[in-house]
């Protein structure tokens, strides 16, 4: 099921009145969460409903066995974590790895044939099992402790609203909230609307219409423009960005109609001024999960620069492997990495605060910079666009050809361009609160209003309805 089809207009509702009105005690609100998320998720395809309830069975246990064996629980967390992997290797990277095999010896002139198999990608499985991993080494670190309640850990690991494309929640942070009594709350209520609101714009008006664009552009790129291609990159930074991201709004929106709190995963990247402030914006749940779970255990940043850059490097790779099971994805983690070496010799690039912070408008310095840091992303993004380095290779030669300075471009890619003007703006006159239209009682200006606010939410639902023909899925659910 995906948030921008009727059958969820359907389900949401459902959920939430049985939620507040008849499934009243925590424990039963936690069994209905369970059963909406396996049919939410059984929707897709209910033969991998075994597959994540194996997944929670095993995280329960590993926590369970932990506390009450602690002289062995670095072996019964490794279990976990190595059980978990292997299932993640076999559905995502199986031929990817045979295959990658096969390839280098016969490049070596040994013969080799790799087996195949045809696996269906569970969807969601990298999110999922990621959570599921927070759990067990999160308890075996003493950092929480060890649930007592399957149920509990059941709705922590398949919880609807983030299940498939996250964000990829730590246990510390979401599993107390399943063990804790809820209460409605009215405002809380009218926020998650909010921002589910702005979550389905960005998908439906500006992802969407970017997708068919790029979609038609890179099926034949050869006999395109180098002006159109690098249209068509500036597109796809676009589009992925308001597709993940929107899908992370309704998601945080969705939860917090539950009465959860879930955390922030992107933080206006794109008025970043540095490759390490855009990650600090971008996909945050993720890269905090490699951060703690991968990067500090190495070292972090604790000893040389030399060892920095390469712990840097680790991380950038694991997480392009993470997406998916293609050599684009890591040369993409990569080359985001190797903007980061000149920053942590010079030690420059940490910008904690938001551009332009109490200000409307930024600076000539911080827009020149925002921009080459938009330049980045979006040739990296271009390598994550690609089937492959050959195609990508292919693209780059086309786009910087002589015909990279014939300017002209039709009107699908201007409608297109203004939306994605039309959200930077919105995104820039909101980017200190936590999403766009994030009101709230304090709102100034016109949108004090309530009348204004309404006349808001009314022109954006019915815009959205009206103007979007599609229901594709969400780009991050194949990962």
């Amino acid at each position: 099921m995906v948030f921008n089809s009727v059958q969820f207009l359907v389900f949401l509702p459902i959920v939430f009145l049985l939620y507040w009105l008849v499934f009243k005690p925590v424990k039963w609100q936690n069994v209905l969460i369970v059963v909406a998320s396996y049919v939410f998720y059984g929707w897709w395809d209910w033969r991998f409903l075994g597959l994540i309830a194996f997944t929670s069975l095993c995280s329960y246990a590993s926590g369970v066995m932990i506390e009450k064996h602690r002289e062995k629980g670095k072996i019964f967390s490794a279990a976990n974590i190595v059980l978990n992997l292997l299932i993640l290797g076999f559905f995502k990277y199986f031929n990817f790895f045979t295959d990658s095999f096969a390839q280098a010896m016969n490049s070596l002139g040994w013969h080799c044939d790799a087996p195949t198999l045809n696996i269906v990608l569970p969807v969601g499985i990298s999110f999922y099992t990621f959570q599921a991993l927070s759990y067990s080494i999160d308890v075996y670190r003493k950092k929480l402790p060890a649930s007592h309640s399957l149920i509990d850990v059941m709705a922590f690991i398949s919880f609807f609203p983030q299940l498939v494309a996250g964000p990829i929640e730590r246990a510390t942070h979401l599993l107390p909230q399943f063990q804790h009594p809820r209460t409605f709350s009215p405002a809380k209520a009218t926020d998650g609307m909010r921002q589910m609101l702005w979550g389905l714009f960005k998908k439906m008006i500006v992802a969407d219409t970017c997708g068919m664009i790029v979609d038609r552009m890179w099926e034949d790129y050869a006999s395109q423009s180098g002006f159109a291609l690098m249209l068509t990159s500036t597109l796809f930074a676009f589009q992925i960005y308001a597709d993940f991201s929107g899908y992370s709004d309704i998601a945080i929106g969705c939860a917090r109609l539950f009465g959860f709190e879930l955390t922030t995963n992107f933080k206006v990247p794109y008025f970043s001024r540095s490759i390490r402030e855009y990650w600090r914006r971008w996909h945050i749940t993720l890269m905090n999960w490699f951060t703690e779970y991968v990067y500090f255990p190495m070292g972090g940043s604790r000893g040389t620069k030399t060892k920095t850059i390469a712990n840097t490097f680790i991380v950038f790779a694991l997480s392009g492997l993470w997406h998916g099971a293609n050599w684009t994805y890591v040369v993409w983690g990569l080359y985001n990495a190797m903007w980061f070496v000149p920053l942590i010799i010079l030690n420059r690039g940490k910008y904690r605060d938001t551009v332009a912070s109490g200000k409307k408008l930024p600076s000539l310095k911080e827009v020149g910079l925002m921009l080459i840091n938009f330049a980045i992303a979006a040739l990296g993004l271009t390598i994550f666009r690609a089937p492959s380095m050959a195609h990508f290779g292919n693209y780059m030669s086309t786009m910087l050809s002589k015909s990279l300075f014939n300017v002209g471009f039709g009107h699908e890619m201007k409608v297109a361009l203004a939306y994605c003007a039309l959200m930077l703006v919105v995104e820039w006159i909101y980017r200190e609160k936590r999403f766009a239209l994030d009101f709230g009682d304090s709102s100034t200006g016109i949108v004090k209003y309530r009348a204004v606010r309404w006349a808001i939410y009314i022109m954006l639902f019915v815009f959205t309805v009206l103007m979007s023909g599609l229901h594709s899925n969400f780009i991050y659910f194949q990962f």
